[in-house]
């Protein structure tokens, strides 16, 4: 999946989250206010959720196995961490 797929998902499952608690409180309490704690335990259950999916690495992503990991030199000077050696 793609970083800017995962961003969407992130976002709208975090929209749907604040609706919950917007319409728990602000509507669904004067008809039941057991739905809605309901609505609010779920809505809490989402930020996590959501964290954990946008973070997900896909199978063809590759960021963990940069071949400058194995080079001798990496630490010696002129050898720059976060740009490869041209």
């Amino acid at each position: 999946m793609q970083q800017r797929r995962r961003h969407l998902y992130y976002f709208v499952m975090m929209g749907v989250c604040l609706t919950m608690f917007v319409l728990a409180w602000g509507v669904v309490r004067f008809f039941s206010v057991g739905a809605a704690i309901g609505m609010c335990v779920v809505a809490m259950v989402i930020p996590p959720v959501a964290a954990i999916f946008a973070n997900k690495r896909d199978p063809e992503d590759d960021w963990w196995e940069d071949p400058r990991w194995e080079d001798p030199e990496w630490d010696e000077p002129g050898h720059d961490r976060d740009r490869p050696d041209q």
